[in-house]
């Protein structure tokens, strides 16, 4: 039926066209319609016009279709423009790879323990085998539940993401996955800008390529920054737990993978209520996803994870440092991670840190006393102990090594040592008085004389007035070359004032000094590195030897070891007693008590403590006596528990009154029987005296200088004797003094015996001038 009921037939067209064709006549186009229509409207109107409305929605779909198709596809070409545009600003794909680890220390103890790790992780690189399973699965189950399913990029979690975002359920999310966040470790910045997101997405698909999931998840756990310095999961669970992540447990594992949202805020030793919740969380969807049982994470969440206390901070650090100080000249560059296992006692580093930390907490404010510093090493040279200061988390400043001060009387070892080697002995008699040299007048500091002394006396009482007579008569040069010779690195000044140790060392240096008269005469070199091998077991370095060969001789130790016995016994130290021990040392207190030390020693240890200020303030009276001769007390007590007993080194020689009378008897033993003289043999060792019981702690502020049987021989007069006795230590000269050179033998005082001469054999026998 035509439109509007008007039938049209077909028919033929004869116009100009000279083709015949039947064909219905065209319908008149839109416009030409509308028009007719209007002009001869019909029963049809109604319908058209009702017809395109009823159409409008779906063309409105259609379009909205087709709009969507056509901004997805130009999205596309942008972001793959942008793609494009970022991607060549990286390096071409060819030449990427994954950076090299920087290289890790580990710093062993003796014992095979650690003691620390040194370089920019912080820690060793760890395999993902070596893990427990549920360790990289605590990462995986907070980080990227997709992470074995998606390519790089998630746009799933990405979605996610955006959508917690815009409606604030979850806090804010990143959408980054573990691929991601591990480019970004590896090749980008830390910057929130889109040109790093893209680049990030680039080199994550990148990675995706080149490496097996594993492969992927055991580069982030070895890269990924944990905090307080930590990089990597090994560096982490050695820094907050004190051991390998080989053997971490579930809750451990829960807080250090709750460790990525916020490394800083939520450390465990920071904050362990934040780091527990974190964990909670992370144990709480290991469950969901099925890395875990239900009784594992119930197990886990009523027992979590505690941080160790005081871990990264102690003074393990510093000889840790001292052992990096030393690698350049072992080893020379580091490139790959090695183990460096040292000379250090972890047991002994650790009683050496709560005696001094103990004794300055108790008695620092009283004595004005800020730092200190103990070394100790073995008779070979290999340090046993080193700390560097108080406290390392406040002072990473290693004064055992790295600190000068002046050894005050604790140097004066070395001056009688020179005074033996040129004739003189223990029992060699010299003026305790009053000295003038160019202006300068040394003096005890009790301002007290005791006339002629011996030079045994005169070292336990540490009597400047003697040491500087001993000192000018061998020359300060030969002083200072005696100490040199002993292990003395540091400058020393050939004058006057050198006698009473003016010239600053390092404790390290001057304890190893000490250790030729424990050992029996051989010098030695401090060292702290035993031997180095790479994390495969190379060996790098084996060390083999630590001495210089004999820098004294037999006799003369043995003269010295006497002397310095006595400082214990009767002398200075006497608070230094260890029962059943045979020990030596010497105190010192530098000018204005700006320095105490103490350096005393036995066959095994030799061990030297330093007291004082970073300013070279001057402390509230602590001396040589006090402070540093009860902390080490403290530490050798302990130290030495369990160790078989030892004497040191003896030698033979024979006092002034022993040569008077065996050498004419000896010859007149010849002389009457006509054999030849035979050399007397070698007296028995002299026994060891026992060293009286210390005085009561309460009264540690005084020193008593005098044992009960010696009043006899050198008390003071009567007068002096009446006043309340003081230290006789180091009060010390100007460091400018100039060089004196040998001063003539002191004239005896009225009154006394002069000092004895050398006689020959008949004025032996029969007397006489």
């Amino acid at each position: 039926m035509a439109r509007g009921g008007k039938r049209q037939e077909p028919r033929f067209d004869d116009g100009e066209d000279d083709d015949w064709d039947l064909r219905a006549e065209r319908r008149p186009s839109p416009r030409s319609r509308h028009a007719r229509d209007a002009e001869e409207p019909d029963d049809f109107d109604a319908e058209a016009t009702a017809e395109p409305k009823r159409r409008r929605p779906a063309s409105m779909i259609g379009a909205l279709f087709y709009w969507g198709f056509t901004l997805s596809i130009w999205g596309v070409v942008g972001a793959g423009a942008l793609a494009v545009y970022y991607g060549s600003q990286l390096p071409p794909i060819d030449q990427l790879a994954v950076p090299k680890r920087p290289p890790n220390i580990a710093i062993m103890g003796s014992d095979g323990e650690l003691l620390a790790n040194r370089g920019d992780t912080g820690g060793a690189a760890i395999r993902i085998s070596e893990l427990p399973p549920y360790l990289p699965k605590a990462f995986i189950a907070i980080e990227d539940r997709r992470f074995y399913s998606h390519w790089g990029v998630d746009p799933q979690g990405i979605g996610r993401a955006l959508l917690r975002n815009v409606t604030g359920r979850g806090g804010m999310q990143g959408g980054s996955t573990l691929t991601q966040q591990l480019a970004k470790n590896l090749f980008l910045t830390q910057e929130r800008t889109i040109s790093r997101k893209i680049q990030e997405a680039i080199l994550a698909l990148w990675l995706e390529h080149k490496y097996s999931k594993d492969q992927i998840l055991e580069l982030y756990l070895n890269r990924v920054y944990f905090g307080s310095g930590a990089y990597g999961v090994e560096a982490a669970t050695q820094r907050y737990f004190g051991h390998s992540a080989k053997t971490a447990t579930l809750s451990e594992s829960a807080v250090l993978a709750g460790l990525m949202k916020a490394p800083s805020k939520l450390a465990p030793d920071r904050n362990p209520e934040g780091a527990t919740e974190r964990a909670a969380q992370v144990i709480t969807a290991m469950a969901q996803e099925g890395h875990i049982s239900e009784t594992m994470a119930k197990a886990a969440l009523a027992h979590p994870a505690q941080a160790a206390k005081g871990l990264g901070a102690g003074s393990a650090n510093y000889a840790a440092d001292y052992v990096m100080d030393m690698l350049d000249d072992t080893i020379g560059a580091i490139d790959q991670d090695i183990v460096v296992t040292t000379t250090i006692d972890p047991r002994l580093q650790a009683v050496a840190e709560g005696a001094l930390k103990e004794e300055l907490d108790n008695k620092g404010a009283k004595y004005g006393v800020s730092q200190g510093a103990i070394v100790s090493i073995d008779p070979n040279g290999a340090i046993r102990a080193l700390v560097g200061g108080r406290d390392y988390s406040e002072s990473q400043f290693n004064r055992a090594v790295s600190a000068k001060r002046q050894p005050g009387s604790a140097f004066k070892p070395f001056v009688y040592l020179a005074g033996l080697e040129h004739g003189m002995t223990p029992e060699s008699v010299r003026e305790d008085g009053p000295l003038n040299i160019k202006g300068w007048t040394p003096e005890n500091y009790s301002h007290e004389y005791f006339g002629p002394v011996t030079l045994t006396k005169a070292l336990a009482l540490s009597l400047n007035t003697v040491a500087v007579r001993v000192g000018l008569e061998v020359g300060p040069k030969a002083v200072v070359k005696t100490a040199h010779r002993l292990g003395v690195q540091s400058d020393l000044q050939p004058n006057a004032s050198i006698a009473l140790g003016t010239s600053e060392v390092t404790p390290l240096e001057l304890v190893a000094a000490y250790a030729p008269f424990a050992n029996g005469g051989v010098g030695v070199q401090p060292h702290i590195i035993t031997r180095v091998k790479t994390a495969s077991g190379k060996t790098l370095y084996q060390r083999k030897g630590s001495v210089f060969g004999r820098v004294i001789e037999p006799q003369y130790v043995a003269m010295m070891n006497t002397m310095m016995q006595e400082t214990l016994l009767t002398g200075t130290a006497r608070k230094a007693a260890l029962p059943g021990w045979q020990a030596a040392g010497k105190t010192g207190t530098s000018q204005d008590f700006r320095d105490a030390w103490f350096v005393g020693y036995t066959s095994r240890l030799v061990t030297g403590v330093w007291l004082g200020n970073d300013d070279s303030s001057p402390t509230k009276k602590a001396s040589g006596g006090n402070l540093p001769v009860e902390i080490w007390s403290r530490y050798m007590g302990i130290a030495l528990r369990g160790a078989p007993v030892a004497s040191l080194p003896t030698g033979s020689w024979r006092s002034d009154a022993e040569e008077v009378i065996a050498k004419p008897l000896d010859e007149l033993i010849g002389i009457f029987t006509g054999a030849d003289h035979q050399p007397a043999p070698t007296p028995p060792p002299r026994p060891q005296r026992q060293a009286p019981p210390p005085p009561p702690q309460d009264r540690a502020d005084e020193e008593t200088l005098l044992a009960p049987d010696e009043t006899a021989t050198i008390l003071p007069p009567p007068r002096a004797r009446a006043a309340r006795q003081r230290e006789i230590d180091d009060l010390l000269p100007p460091a400018d003094v100039p060089n004196a050179g040998a001063a003539p033998p002191p004239s005896p005082r009225r009154g006394r015996s002069p000092a004895p001469q050398e006689k020959n054999i008949f004025e032996q026998l029969f007397g006489g001038n």
